[in-house]
């Protein structure tokens, strides 16, 4: 494509302003590691099977791997550097760390924004219905037990501490 093709559009990432050019079909995944350098969004199989990319768009868990970079102005896009805040880590993340819910880390990234959603509307969620939300990340390290009990334990702590639950 040639430079005439390409469109300025504005992304609002992680609540900073990120003008680029963009092709009409420069996927959002590419956008955010490309364009706006932030690079915790992998991007593993590029059919939005594993949830490697998963990041937040008005809240909501999606695969950034299969939206357009141009469909998302107007939106509010969060990623995994939204989440650790002044260095602290989430309640989630640092869940997953004490339960060792992560071992290489490539598909926490999507894993943390699809449970950061989660946690926000179902804060008692059953094994069943973690497992069930877990089923659209693959890993291929852990058992995910350990995610399982993580997310548990995260959830049980913002629960009791409603103020230290995070986006």
């Amino acid at each position: 494509m040639s430079n005439l093709e390409r469109r300025s559009i504005t992304l609002t990432v992680n609540g900073q302003n990120h003008e680029i050019l963009a092709e009409p079909r420069k996927l959002l995944a590419d956008a955010l590691r490309e364009d706006c350098r932030l690079t915790g969004t992998h991007i593993g199989c590029e059919h939005g099977v594993c949830g490697a990319c998963t990041v937040l768009v008005d809240d909501k868990p999606v695969r950034s791997c299969l939206i357009y970079a141009i469909q998302m102005e107007g939106h509010a896009v969060s990623t995994i550097e939204s989440v650790a805040v002044g260095g602290v880590l989430s309640p989630l993340q640092q869940a997953l760390h004490e339960q060792h819910g992560l071992q290489c880390g490539f598909c926490t990234p999507g894993i943390v924004m699809t449970f950061e959603a989660f946690l926000k509307h179902t804060p008692d969620p059953t094994e069943e219905e973690i497992r069930d939300v877990l089923s659209g990340n693959l890993c291929r390290c852990t058992g995910y037990q350990n995610i399982v009990q993580a997310v548990q334990k995260a959830a049980q702590r913002m629960r009791r501490n409603p103020d230290h639950a995070r986006p």
